[in-house]
């Protein structure tokens, strides 16, 4: 790996002179505009009202405090990740245009908005219910081990987009602790979630890697960000082909043992992920803002369908799919002849 400084040159996106951030700023570093990454949470409501009931739960209350503790939790990952990275994100073409970059931000005001954000997340998520709790706190545990010395996950290669894609289960656990806090999710459905959102995670590198190094180079790109020394597209290709089969392999799993109404969904999930990995591969892609993904039409056409054919598959049975779970042999010759 190349050896990159702990504080990189000036970036090209790093004003000589910045003003002093207002409190706009401050209100930026949070990320509000990502609060669309909790559609994640969503499917751990449906999954655990079909596998284990609403129950005497105060299901309204608890999405409602339950949403706002998560948005609290993930705007604190956020806050920390733009003040740490402010160095590196001058060397992203659109990164250096973060108020972390271009505005003087003080450290104190930081520090003190992600222990606010931080403690609201948490006493909010306590109003829930003990596991939507430490849920919570494991979401804010996860940003600090990908965004903080000495362990700084994002910097090792494989290990960044494992370490951020795993906002995804942790997401869908909070789902399910708002309808259920006495069980977790199914461990297969859980680390296809993960492994899902890796692929969504190492496609937006594969998209910076193609741009960015056709552009300014690799050297350029590792000052951004340290993983990037190690990645070529070849191993991001395979690493992007590895987490889609990973998660459909789990997924298969889930299916099999819980909901055998979902097969019906793999055709389309499978388009999904052929889509984002071919949006991933053409310039300037939208995968490099996930953000901004909605403004692509088709791709939100596909997801649309799936979530209503989620919802469908979720609550009507269609018990004719039951074979295929059974053994069945195509026989070759008569039955019962010799």
């Amino acid at each position: 790996m190349a050896n990159i400084e702990t504080n990189p040159p000036r970036g090209f996106g790093q004003p000589t002179h910045r003003l002093k951030a207002g409190w706009r700023d401050y209100l930026r570093i949070a990320r509000l505009d990502h609060m669309t990454k909790h559609v994640f949470i969503l499917p751990g409501i449906a999954l655990a009202i079909l596998l284990r009931g609403v129950g005497e739960t105060p299901l309204l209350a608890n999405l409602v405090l339950g949403f706002l503790a998560a948005v609290a939790v993930a705007s604190a990952n956020y806050v920390i990740n733009e003040w740490l990275d402010r160095d590196f994100d001058a060397h992203h073409p659109e990164k250096s245009q973060r108020a972390a970059v271009q505005t003087e931000l003080d450290p104190v005001i930081v520090y003190s908005f992600y222990a606010a954000l931080v403690v609201t997340g948490v006493g909010l998520a306590a109003l829930v219910n003990a596991t939507f709790m430490v849920t919570a706190a494991a979401f804010v545990c996860a940003g600090v081990i990908y965004n903080v010395q000495p362990v700084r996950s994002k910097d090792r290669p494989y290990v960044d987009v494992l370490s951020e894609s795993l906002n995804n289960p942790l997401r869908m656990m909070l789902g399910w602790a708002m309808v259920d806090p006495t069980t977790l999710p199914p461990a297969s459905v859980l680390l296809s979630f993960w492994f899902g959102g890796a692929f969504l995670m190492n496609a937006k590198r594969l998209a910076e890697f193609r741009d960015i190094t056709a552009e300014m180079g690799q050297a350029r790109l590792a000052l951004y960000r340290r993983s990037f020394a190690y990645y070529t597209e070849a191993r991001l290709s395979v690493a992007n082909q590895t987490y889609a089969l990973l998660c459909a392999y789990f997924l298969a799993i889930f299916v099999a043992k819980y909901r055998i109404e979902y097969v019906l969904l793999f055709p389309f999930i499978t388009f999904l992920f052929a889509e984002y990995y071919a949006m991933a591969l053409r310039p300037d892609s939208a995968a490099r803002r996930p953000e901004k993904l909605f403004r692509e039409t088709r791709l939100m056409a596909v997801s649309a369908l799936i979530a209503v054919l989620f919802g469908v598959t979720t609550f009507v049975d269609i018990p004719v799919l039951d074979l295929l779970a059974e053994q069945h042999f195509i026989a070759l010759t008569p039955q019962g002849a010799q």
